[in-house]
């Protein structure tokens, strides 16, 4: 007992002891932290042998140009600096669906799968990922109806690399027995994948397409029908390849690089390079121009066992009604994303946040007053010779002939002018924001709206609306889902 009373004064005395130093030890000195090394330098003065920081400033490489340069083979180089380390390759190619009318329906589907696998260089995709990981790099590929796109973030210190890395995917792809057989699988599974989401919009999406541009260009299959899955082989895919991965339908962009670097990184592996399919030279290719037919589609399917989890979702069927708008490359196209911005929408638990797109013609005059409507989003999608303005619903099977009702009346009240008016003043924050951080980057017709919404952009908009562009053309609409008797 004496001993443990001991032992308990003692330790109280060392307390004691410790609480009575100074709390914070002398500056000249700090044995637990690097202040020990420079032991009377203030925080405010350099360190002596610490190299001095980069700062970004506001001239110089942070005036963000786009700089293009054409190669002797047609390839475009295009660049943007950027401070910061990291930088983003990636070789763009006019490519993708529409021009599969010659061919085997699905073969973008299959390149995009097949994107960085063995080339001639790398043996495999493992050794493909090791390279990129040394610069810290990843890969993706994506293809849509008219651009297929190989993309890497790494290193800006790998530039080099890189771009010979991308060369060698693009231009000199193995395309073995064992990648076309993994990349069936892989198509087959994305094909069963798509058909138990129980978000349908990538196949109303790919429907509407269809019904809009029926058997041409925009309107082909984006995804690679079953029955085209065993028929494309090596030498399919090199006769697609040989036609539309030319240099002259090719751009290296990037971001972050000096463009005379990528320039030169470009001759060095994208020009006088033999493909592997043989010598360069387009010999048949598609340039056919969208054409708008309309036109309606309707899949009959029990919806009933597409879940998250183990608690069904309820039975709907999903429609969409879409009409022809205009290209990116004309005028129309900004009083397009306008209207699309106006129009907004989304499902019962899509707003993202409180009063987020909660002020939208769907959200206002569509879900806030009919309760049993789950979803009506708008879609705009646009290419280089037509585009598809679209609006997305669903509801109870019952109620099909009502929803499609109100959202053709919603296309009817497009052009109201109380809405043009309330759409460029939520619009122009945005691009004010856009003109503050960007300034030089801002284009005209934007600033425009900025400037004076009601007397540019949008009254020419309001008539474009009102003189009846968008009911000259026949409406296309899909269903997909159960069907009532009588809907």
């Amino acid at each position: 007992m004496a001993t443990a009373v001991w032992a308990a004064a003692r330790l109280l005395r060392g307390s004691a002891a410790l609480c009575a130093r100074p709390k914070f030890g002398s500056p000249a000195h700090r044995r637990f932290s690097s202040g020990a090394t420079y032991p009377n330098i203030p925080l405010s003065s350099p360190l002596p042998g610490v190299p001095k920081p980069i700062f970004a400033t506001v001239d110089g490489q942070e005036k963000f140009e786009t700089k293009v340069t054409t190669l002797d083979n047609g390839l475009r180089v295009a660049s943007q600096n950027k401070f910061g380390q990291f930088c983003t390759l990636g070789i763009l190619i006019n490519s993708g669906s529409r021009y599969e009318a010659k061919y085997l329906s699905g073969i973008a589907h299959f390149l995009e799968k097949l994107a960085f696998s063995s080339t001639a260089r790398f043996d495999s995709k493992d050794e493909i990922l090791l390279t990129l990981e040394k610069h810290g790099g990843i890969c993706d590929c994506q293809t849509s109806r008219d651009t297929t796109m190989y993309a890497v973030s790494a290193d800006s210190k790998g530039l080099d690399t890189v771009v010979g890395l991308l060369a060698d995917v693009v231009l000199h792809p193995r395309l073995t027995d064992e990648e076309i057989e993994m990349t069936r699988m892989a198509v087959q599974f994305e094909l069963e994948d798509l058909n138990m989401r129980p978000d349908p919009e990538p196949l109303l999406t790919e429907m509407i397409h269809e019904a809009a541009f029926r058997e041409n260009t925009v309107g082909l299959h984006r995804f690679c029908p079953v029955e085209n899955i065993g028929k494309i082989d090596r030498e399919v895919l090199h006769s697609y390849l040989k036609n539309y991965y030319t240099p002259d339908r090719m751009v290296l962009a990037g971001v972050g690089v000096e463009h005379e670097h990528l320039v030169e990184c470009a001759r060095k592996y994208l020009l006088g390079v033999q493909p592997a399919w043989g010598a360069p030279g387009a010999v048949d290719v598609d340039s056919s121009v969208a054409q708008y037919t309309g036109g309606i589609i309707k899949v009959e399917r029990d919806m009933s066992n597409v879940s998250l989890g183990p608690t069904p979702i309820p039975e709907l069927t999903h429609i969409m009604v879409g009409l022809e708008s205009c290209s990116f490359l004309e005028e129309d196209f900004i009083p397009f994303a306008v209207l699309n911005m106006m129009m907004g929408g989304g499902g019962s638990f899509s707003a993202g946040g409180p009063g987020k797109g909660m002020f939208s013609r769907l959200y206002l005059n569509v879900l806030n007053r009919h309760h049993w409507m789950y979803n009506a989003t708008s879609y705009h999608h646009s290419y280089e010779d037509t585009g598809l303005l679209c609006i997305h619903a669903s509801a109870d099977p019952r109620q099909v002939r009502e929803m499609v009702e109100i959202i053709t009346k919603e296309f009817i009240l497009m052009g109201r002018t109380v809405d043009l008016v309330r759409t460029g003043a939520s619009l122009a924050p945005d691009v004010a924001v856009s003109h503050r951080c960007r300034s030089h980057r801002l284009s005209c017709s934007l600033w425009s709206l900025r400037v004076c919404p009601k007397d540019s952009v949008l009254v020419f908009f309001s008539k474009f609306l009102q003189n009846g562009h968008l009911y000259k053309t026949d409406k296309c609409k899909v269903f997909l889902g159960p069907f009532c008797v009588g809907s």
